[in-house]
């Protein structure tokens, strides 16, 4: 079904490209829509959705899945809208602009898709566990960002970085302390990691 889909799925990652919006790896996506079919996953809360490329990569490959995704950039939200139509996929993937921290949910999923702030992370994953199906998966992106997880803190130069990494860092140790999930960390992509609901 992508394969239809090649040139606008190109066009979108060229926007990605020259706006300078983060979006997820090849790799990674690969092995999201993957871990989508094998799972049969059917309904997805997305933290973050840029310009609604993994919300379309996750719709197209599964065509039975609904997304709800949530972004708080509003160029981007806009950008996300436009290309959700684009695709079609308006019955599929619903799109919310708000910070998701500030954003209650009644619904649950069977999947839930972290890929927004970084150092919000344990804050988007405790605000939205209870929306999660039992043994539902959150699935977080960015583990290693960008490789600065692996580096020592002394050759990061940044202040601002060394804090934002010591942020992921933590988030690290959460997911491995979660007693409610059992979580694996895979090297694909920037390092994507799988919490699922025990």
């Amino acid at each position: 079904m992508v394969g239809v889909y090649h040139t606008k799925i190109r066009e979108m990652k060229e926007y990605a490209k020259r706006e300078n919006i983060p979006i997820m790896q090849e790799e990674g996506i690969d092995y999201l829509t993957t871990f989508i079919i094998s799972h049969q996953i059917k309904d997805v809360l997305e933290i973050g959705t840029a310009i609604g490329y993994s919300a379309i990569m996750m719709a197209l490959c599964y065509p039975k899945i609904k997304i709800t995704s949530i972004e708080r950039d509003e160029k981007r939200y806009l950008e996300a809208l436009k290309n959700v139509k684009r695709f079609g996929l308006e019955d599929r993937i619903k799109l919310l602009f708000r910070d998701a921290l500030d954003v209650k949910l009644s619904d649950k999923y069977d999947m839930i898709f972290i890929d927004a702030a970084k150092g919000q992370n344990i804050n988007f994953f405790k605000r939205f566990e209870s929306n999660l199906n039992d043994h539902g998966f959150i699935v977080t992106d960015n583990m290693y960002f960008h490789g600065y997880l692996k580096k020592d803190e002394s050759e990061i130069k940044s202040k601002n970085l060394r804090a934002l990494v010591r942020k992921i860092r933590d988030y690290h140790t959460f997911l491995a302390n979660n007693k409610d999930f059992s979580t694996k960390i895979y090297e694909v992509g920037d390092g994507i990691a799988v919490s699922e609901k025990k």
